[in-house]
């Protein structure tokens, strides 16, 4: 059974001199499947981005990378060559010469976003990843996967002010790895490891469903002792919490596609439309249409606002102060 349903999604984005007086802008985000034996990096980037792993290549922006799955190796012009695996997370740094890839027989999963601003620079610096350490072992996080996730979504809405909405995300994970960073005491095989990786896995296979048996297996733990440490460790037992997790991505939909509500029971693998809105409606109060019409409702009367507040604000206010 394979364990993961996505596909390689990289987005590039437009940045207006208004985006960057918000002090964080993102260039780019994505996430990309590299298999064993596959070339690295994918052609799919334009230049500026794409680059021969042998002679490397300086960015103008920050990118985080973060690895899921698999391994591979780092070096840049102030750190020697080092290894990547599993868990990892590596910060690119504007101006500095670097290079990295999977271990060709191995690949890996990645997660990245590109992003500039005095305010996210400021964020970064509490986050302990310096020019001289740009590697933190992080272990697997399954929130940390969701922002990723959540960037991806809402760079492809190409909605109004998703930059802002990005801007956010952005220091939400740099808060998240802020924490993670000063408290992180784990053991790669910790059963609280096994528990996030279980739960990213849930998370990379919402279109479709998984035997949390199976799973189980797969982390060579007995399914009654993974079902209670699951339940310690959420509140949930597995089959709920990957219940909730569709219904969550559910709502993403609805909120930031145009896709209609049988379409998006397709998509998420329910075996029914009836069946979709009876759980959606159970878990939110709301039938599916009826949850569209509210947020977007809301989404506008909130940009009407922010509209006339920006209006009604003097230009000498609207400048940022550190």
């Amino acid at each position: 059974m394979s364990y993961n349903d996505l596909e390689n999604n990289i987005k590039y984005l437009d940045v207006t001199k208004a985006d960057m007086q918000f002090g964080v802008y993102v260039k780019t985000v994505g996430f990309q499947i590299i298999k064993a034996g596959e070339h690295y990096p994918l052609k799919e980037h334009p230049s500026g981005y794409f680059f021969n792993v042998s002679k490397g290549r300086v960015l103008r922006e920050f990118q985080l990378l973060y690895i899921t799955k698999g391994a591979g190796t780092f070096s840049s012009d102030r750190t020697s060559k080092q290894s990547l695996s599993k868990g990892s997370l590596l910060c690119l740094f504007p101006g500095q010469w670097h290079t990295y890839s999977p271990v060709e027989k191995i690949g890996w999963d990645e997660y990245y976003i590109g992003f500039n601003g005095n305010i996210a620079e400021l964020w970064l610096r509490q986050t302990g990843l310096t020019i001289d350490n740009p590697v933190l072992k992080i272990g697997f996080n399954a929130e940390l996967v969701k922002l990723f996730q959540s960037a991806i979504e809402v760079a492809n809405s190409q909605k109004n002010a998703a930059q802002q909405y990005l801007s956010g995300i952005v220091l939400h994970i740099l808060g998240l790895i802020c924490y993670t960073s000063h408290n992180r005491i784990f053991e790669e095989d910790s059963i609280s490891q096994k528990i996030e990786w279980s739960k990213i896995i849930m998370l990379e296979n919402l279109y479709k469903n998984i035997d949390v048996e199976k799973l189980a297996e797969k982390l060579n733990l007995s399914y009654s002792w993974f079902r209670k440490v699951f339940k310690d460790y959420t509140g949930y037992a597995p089959v709920k919490y990957f219940q909730w997790q569709k219904i969550k991505k559910a709502e993403e939909l609805l909120m930031h596609t145009s896709h209609s509500v049988k379409e998006i029971s397709y998509m998420l693998n329910y075996k029914s439309v009836e069946h979709f809105f009876s759980l959606f409606k159970k878990k939110t109060g709301f039938t599916p249409l009826e949850y569209r019409n509210y947020i977007r409702d809301k989404e506008e009367n909130s940009s009407q606002e922010t509209i006339q507040e920006i209006a009604d604000t003097p230009k000498s206010e609207n400048k940022i102060q550190l």
